[in-house]
């Protein structure tokens, strides 16, 4: 495994995204295992798309304009509902120290549902585990699939430090009413500038 596979992918793991963005709304919100949870949940959105990649229906969803724009406007929808909803008090960023805790079961599906429902994942991974792997190689699937449990193993551990980091700090915004209020107003406008960034963007 190169070096150059580890980096890339460390440079697209921590850059900020949609699942970036639940991680640190849980961390903040529901504490350091909830984020954990959000973690596990948006790693496991990962699967999918690299399915995709390795089996060739990524090639499917980049030459058929119609599959890509319902995946693209079903995320898009997603994207705007979780705006929405974290700026009503009632979705990702919800702050209270006396909330009832959200099953981890519908953590998970959240998280799952946000990378799902983004198709350019899919035409990413087509794009970027062949350039790691020869085509000369006898076992390409086996070194694809390796190549992509270390992928979604680092974006794991990534969030999981994104959400520790947020929830480290999650005192802080449950006793300033104030921050809480910016915050929430950040994160819905995250959220939904996320979700006008997929609508509008052209296919590659």
């Amino acid at each position: 495994m190169s070096i150059e596979f580890l980096l890339t992918s460390l440079i697209v793991v921590v850059s900020p995204g949609t699942g970036v963005l639940y991680t640190l709304a849980t961390g903040l919100s529901r504490g350091t295992r909830a984020s954990i949870v959000a973690a596990f949940g948006c790693t496991l959105g990962i699967v999918p798309h690299i399915a995709a990649a390795i089996t060739g229906l990524a090639a499917v969803l980049h030459t058929s304009a119609l599959a890509f724009e319902i995946l693209r406007y079903l995320g898009v929808a997603y994207l705007l509902w979780m705006a929405w909803r974290t700026l009503k008090e009632h979705g990702a960023l919800t702050v209270d120290e006396n909330l009832a805790p959200i099953s981890a079961s519908r953590t998970i599906v959240r998280g799952i549902l946000l990378n799902v429902l983004n198709p350019k994942l899919s035409i990413f991974f087509f794009a970027f585990l062949p350039q790691f792997v020869s085509p000369t190689d006898p076992a390409v699937l086996s070194r694809m699939l390796t190549l992509s449990a270390v992928f979604m193993l680092m974006t794991f551990a990534v969030f999981v430090v994104y959400g520790a980091f947020a929830a480290s700090m999650r005192r802080m915004v449950v006793s300033n009413p104030g921050v809480l209020v910016w915050m929430r107003r950040t994160f819905a406008g995250a959220f939904a500038a996320l979700g006008a960034q997929l609508a509008f963007s052209a296919r590659p």
